[in-house]
């Protein structure tokens, strides 16, 4: 999943990765493709995963994973990173997900009745970038769909998510429901149908 939701990186794009599969994309940006990493705690630049001898515990990205800088990275207050994300100059926000429904709402955030430090920046994320894509799985650990008619969980955001990419395949928001962009090697449009609650359009 991260692999694929590499290729929607762009060359010049401002991109900010959420926690979880998300960060792993990182290690899958193409060749020749330029993008520059931002991240809610004041971090622009973010380089890859240390090596062991790498590791420098001030250098977290906004998930507390030890991160590497580059020479062109830059330090600001959190504050200048949500004027940068609400100001709207991130250009691609790649986040996990928990449900996602076919008008694109999202949730992704909290299960009630779970103890939970808070939003983050996932519902100013959404609210600020350009575009937004979720990766998750298709269903959860009980097999139930996550691609449904209406979010069931609090929602972080509404009509804000534009593709979703999970184990099954690649969908897009669109008038009606999802509309299958891929599908993964091997699922079968019966399968699909089976484990997605959500309207499939062609």
């Amino acid at each position: 999943m991260a692999r694929r939701a590499a290729q929607e990186l762009r060359d010049g794009f401002y991109v900010n990765l959420g926690i979880g599969i998300p960060t792993l994309v990182a290690n899958y940006i193409p060749e020749g493709i330029s993008v520059t990493l931002q991240s809610e705690n004041g971090m622009l630049g973010m380089g890859p995963f240390p090596r062991e001898n790498e590791v420098d515990p001030d250098l977290i990205n906004a998930g507390k994973q030890t991160i590497t800088e580059l020479p062109q990275t830059s330090y600001f207050s959190s504050a200048d990173s949500f004027a940068m994300i609400r100001g709207g100059h991130i250009d691609l926000s790649i986040l996990g997900g928990m449900e996602v429904s076919e008008t694109g709402d999202l949730a992704n955030w909290m299960v009630p009745g779970k103890l939970v430090k808070g939003m983050g920046g996932a519902m100013d994320l959404v609210a600020g970038v350009k575009r937004v894509v979720v990766t998750m799985d298709h269903t959860d650990k009980a097999g139930n769909p996550k691609l449904l008619k209406s979010c069931r969980l609090p929602l972080t955001g509404k009509a804000c998510v534009n593709r979703v990419i999970t184990n099954f395949g690649v969908f897009d928001v669109a008038t009606g429901g999802f509309k299958i962009v891929e599908m993964a090697p091997g699922v079968t449009h019966e399968e699909l149908s089976a484990k997605t609650e959500a309207t499939l359009v062609a």
